[in-house]
């Protein structure tokens, strides 16, 4: 872990939890900035755009740019753009929606001709409209793709349902899943290594999911950290073929070995 310069951190579970941010997580980001190093957070939650990112971790005290940011929505947008379809149904929050308009993609969210792409996200503003339109579009010829493969995203007083959750229940009705984008696909990790400069053996993501998180740094090549701060238990790590290359409590716990 010393050797290490690019340090590629989840955020849910792995740095905070809701508003509560976990202790040794600003030692740690002074520690990075110490050693010449570069920290990005990489988070699979669509429902915030990176300026609702840059807002909620000012009010946790941790000032930050869009380029300390990469998010499912960024690497998606990376795939639309080059896919080039005619219109894009959103299914997600505002914020989801105005961020894939201000990259260009031409997004609706309302049942109209000529839809050739299904997209979904996290949606934290999810009704059941949005569901049936999901439906009657999967019921047709169109390609149908979702942020992140997460079930579900931590909260203070427990978990809801993430947008592999959606994903699974949207099966249950069409028979059809999504083709997911963000983590555990290695595209985030390959594009914020391209994007400093640092090569894979100077870079390691560290998360608190086995099958999102650590399966996004063990195929992108790189060392992978999971923390037990979050999601994931020892019992999933035992259950999982995908293995981290290193197991900590919490931040706190990798900061002190770190510093030590």
């Amino acid at each position: 872990m010393k050797n290490k310069k690019l340090f590629l951190l989840d955020m849910d579970g792995t740095i905070y939890l809701d508003n509560d941010l976990f202790d040794g997580t600003k030692d740690f980001l002074e520690y990075v900035k110490k050693i010449g190093g570069k920290y990005m957070f990489l988070t699979n939650n669509s429902s915030k755009s990176v300026d609702k990112y840059i807002e909620k971790m000012a009010s946790l005290g941790i000032e930050t740019t869009s380029d300390d940011f990469l998010t499912s929505t960024d690497a998606t947008i990376l795939v639309l753009n080059k896919r080039k379809y005619k219109k894009i149904y959103a299914l997600g929050t505002a914020s989801f929606k105005e961020q894939l308009s201000a990259a260009g993609l031409p997004v609706t969210d309302k049942l109209e001709d000529g839809i050739d792409c299904l997209l979904m996200g996290f949606d934290t503003e999810l009704t059941f409209k949005k569901l049936e339109d999901a439906c009657i579009l999967l019921g047709k010829p169109v390609d149908y793709i979702a942020t992140n493969p997460d079930r579900v995203c931590p909260t203070w007083y427990g978990y809801v349902p993430d947008c592999g959750s959606v994903s699974t229940m949207l099966y249950n009705a069409t028979k059809r899943m999504p083709e997911f984008i963000g983590k555990p696909q290695p595209t985030m990790a390959l594009v914020a290594m391209e994007k400093n400069g640092f090569s894979k053996e100077e870079t390691v993501l560290i998360g608190d999911r086995v099958y999102t998180d650590i399966a996004c740094g063990v195929n992108a090549g790189i060392t992978s950290v999971l923390v037990l701060s979050g999601e994931a238990t020892m019992k999933d790590v035992e259950e999982s073929d995908v293995k981290p290359t290193l197991i900590y409590k919490n931040i706190r716990e990798i900061y002190n070995e770190l510093n030590s």
